[in-house]
């Protein structure tokens, strides 16, 4: 009943904004329209005027398209429908140069998807180029394998084959990379069932027949904006905006877009539109217009059911989304939108938003140049005071961040949207122009999945246009504050407001740009299980905190001894994946500042027990929802930003190297005859003792053990011995433990009984030489 009533008042706030923002943005294109156009001024101050006013148009009517479908979302609860109605389902894999490992995941993670009856999932590897080890992959794992003579029609032409060679009423598409979680068929083919019983027994002008249903792209590794701008803690996908609110939010006006992946698609509407559409680079936009002109409805799902790789590289995010502005401006010049009388009006907005989406590097380099005519070059862009800006701009403004803030569920801001549109458009505008007179782009290359790049200090030539543009915006800021001083007017505050703005954006992408150094090979995973470590002969209850394909950090409760002369395994189990893995330490650490009882182990997997133990790691860890954040993070505020990028940019790399847990002590210690000495620490390798007049050999008890030690050297008050030969330490995990609990009530305590133990391991315990930090 309260979350229902939170939902109301919620609702209402963002509808009570998004009206206020459009009664404020239309009383400041009214007034931008009629009081600041710079007549008088010459003909370049015409031209930048009516050119800004133009695109603020257009970009506040795609703002209004897109807000007035977010601001009354449906939600479509998944049906309950027979288990024995689910039909066959054909799945496509699609493929051309992609690495065997990445398919081996796609792949098996198909093969976990859940089904009443399992065999009427039928998976196709559908390879366009046409590779014997591909043919040899879908052998071993089981699959069908499909490829062609000829590469007419890409992506779209392969599709089409395997559409020929196939017969299952519904079809699902996978890129390469994009692996589903077991739940994917489960949560989609209802929907399809539903409505087959729905329409059941109607006649044909009264069936609603269901098109497809397109679940988001989400992705397990961090994209571009989150890495190279230490942002993974701090910021959603850049995709988590188009993805999870406006697909959802088409659905109201039936303009849902098929995006080639993760997608579910009726074969009957397919067959209605000839096929998957071969005469674009972005076929499935296309395919999915051609969809919804023949009647059919289809939905778009905020759920991420499958996750796969964003573009590794900057070069690559280019190249990826080229392809895909050009690709959208070309098909709809050839869709006809605007004259097609199969679409609806709410249809035709929503698809020429699509296509104005495409024109941010105009749009972008407008409102980076139009401050800096005027502040740097003396053209006047627009008339206007500083309390006509403060009563029509700023209301507008203002109600836009919150608008798009509120009605995104936070994904979205004002400031990342020209982050995001500022670092892309240099690169993206030439290509856009071109597209726009009809210069069409024939071939693309399939944009690189894989291991992130490092391309630190490699990107110089793409940081140039920012490097420009960045000293014409501070000679700008530095004009506009001698013109405020010499004249003794604020007026020019509000261009020097618009210069710092976009300095920073610039900055932002100069950063985004310059890159950032990889050091993980495989993609951590977060979660949250239980887990058991065995060591030798001893196994020890344990939290998992990450997990990748190649390594897992572990939260123990205790700083147990953990020796690679040891065999480790670690046992998992997560609903129905449960695997044993042979493990290998890399580090320790002890997070203080969290929890004074937490001990934080780092392994590399070494190899998997047990059947099929690759496959339920991999289950472990991509049959689930990606990790990264769904919303904005609260301080991410514009000099959190900087501050982190300038810090994280100039601090040296630090390796965690601590192979064993350091227990802090600060207790006396009993010696072997007589005396006591200061334990700082221990480490089961080295023990740190307070004080000078220290000998050079000593021999210590920890409870009832003895523990000879020689000094190695002295720093910062602190003498430090190294442990000889105390062979039983390692051979008995139980000793270690003996160990480690007389040191932390040591610890607890602050100091020593002063009476001595009664010594009843009187044998020397052997350590092994190892490089330790």
């Amino acid at each position: 009943m309260w979350n229902a009533v939170k939902r109301f008042l919620g609702d209402g706030k963002r509808r009570v904004w998004f009206l206020l923002n459009t009664f404020c943005s239309a009383a400041y294109l009214l007034w931008r329209l009629f009081f600041t156009i710079p007549f008088g001024y010459g003909a370049v101050s015409m031209a930048a005027g009516i050119s800004l006013l133009v695109i603020e148009v257009l970009g506040m009517t795609e703002a209004f398209v897109h807000y007035f479908s977010m601001y009354n979302v449906r939600s479509y609860p998944l049906p309950k429908v027979p288990e024995h109605l689910y039909p066959h389902v054909d799945v496509f894999i699609s493929t051309y140069n992609e690495e065997p490992a990445l398919l081996t995941k796609t792949i098996l993670a198909c093969k976990r998807m859940d089904y009443p009856d399992p065999s009427k999932v039928h998976i196709y590897l559908c390879d366009d180029g046409h590779r014997a080890q591909m043919r040899l992959l879908a052998a071993q794992l089981g699959v069908h394998y499909l490829d062609r003579d000829t590469h007419d029609g890409a992506k779209a032409g392969n599709l089409n084959h395997a559409l020929s060679m196939t017969s299952s009423p519904y079809i699902v598409t996978f890129d390469a990379d994009m692996i589903p979680q077991s739940r994917f068929l489960m949560e989609t083919i209802p929907y399809f069932v539903d409505a087959e019983l729905k329409n059941c027994g109607l006649p044909p002008e009264k069936q609603i027949p269901l098109g497809f249903v397109q679940t988001p792209q989400s992705f397990y590794d961090l994209d571009l904006f989150q890495f190279n701008l230490f942002s993974e803690t701090r910021i959603p996908n850049e995709q988590d905006y188009f993805y999870k609110d406006i697909q959802v939010a088409r659905t109201r006006s039936n303009s849902v877009i098929y995006g080639g992946s993760n997608t579910i698609l009726s074969r009957q509407a397919l067959e209605d539109v000839g096929g998957f559409y071969t005469k674009a680079i972005t076929e499935d936009f296309a395919t999915g217009i051609l969809i919804q002109k023949k009647g059919y409805v289809c939905l778009g799902l905020g759920t991420p059911l499958a996750s796969g790789m964003s573009p590794n590289s900057l070069q690559g995010l280019i190249q990826q989304r080229v392809r895909w502005a050009r690709g959208v401006i070309a098909t709809g010049r050839k869709m006809h939108l605007f004259s097609s009388g199969d679409l609806t009006f709410a249809q035709k907005m929503n698809y020429w938003a699509s296509i104005w989406y495409w024109y941010a590097p105009v749009k972008r380099l407008s409102y980076v140049l139009s401050p800096m005519l005027y502040a740097t070059f003396g053209f006047m862009v627009f008339r206007c005071t500083l309390p006509q800006v403060l009563l029509f701009w700023l209301p507008m403004y203002i109600t836009s961040s919150i608008s798009l803030k509120s009605l995104s569920g936070n994904i979205r801001s004002t400031k990342w949207t020209a982050i995001y549109e500022t670092a892309l458009f240099p690169f993206l505008l030439v290509p856009v122009l071109l597209e726009s007179i009809g210069i069409s782009l024939k071939k693309f290359k399939v944009t690189h999945k894989g291991q992130q790049e490092n391309q630190k200090g490699k990107n110089l030539i793409y940081m140039l246009p920012f490097l420009i543009l960045i000293l014409l915006s501070v000679t700008g800021i530095v004009n506009c504050i001698r013109i405020m001083f010499d004249s003794g007017s604020l007026g020019p505050v509000v261009v020097l407001f618009w210069l710092v703005s976009n300095l920073f954006t610039m900055v932002m992408a100069l950063f985004f740009v310059d890159g950032r150094i990889p050091y993980r090979s495989a993609e951590r995973i977060s979660v949250t299980l239980p887990a058991r470590l065995h060591v030798g002969e001893v196994s020890y209850p344990c939290t998992l905190k990450d997990i990748s394909e190649k390594g897992v950090s572990l939260r123990m409760d205790r700083p147990h001894l953990v020796d690679r002369k040891n065999q480790m395994i670690l046992e998992i189990h997560d609903r129905k994946y449960h695997v044993r893995l042979q493990l290998r330490p890399v580090y320790v650490n002890q997070p203080q500042a969290e929890n004074a009882n937490a001990w934080d182990y780092a392994f590399v997997i070494e190899g998997h027990d047990g059947a099929g133990g690759y496959d339920h790691l991999l289950g472990i860890c991509y049959d689930r929802i990606p990790t990264h954040p769904t919303s904005i993070r609260k301080n991410s505020g514009s000099y959190q930003d900087l501050s982190i990028n300038m810090k994280r940019r100039a601090l040296a790399p630090f390796y965690q190297k601590r192979q064993y847990p350091r227990i802090q002590v600060d207790a006396d210690v009993p010696c072997l005859g007589g005396g006591w000495a200061r334990l700082s620490n221990f480490n089961y390798v080295y023990a740190a003792f307070s004080g000078d007049d220290l000998p050079e050999h000593l021999t210590f008890l920890v409870g009832e053990v003895k523990i000879s030690c020689r000094a190695e050297k002295k720093s910062s008050g602190y003498w430090l011995y190294a442990v000889e030969q105390p062979e039983v330490l390692y051979r008995s995990q139980p000793i270690c433990d003996r160990i480690m609990d007389a040191l932390l009530a040591l610890s607890a305590s602050g100091n020593a009984d002063r009476t001595p133990p009664t010594v009843r391991h009187e044998r020397k315990v052997e350590f092994y030489e190892m490089d330790l930090v």
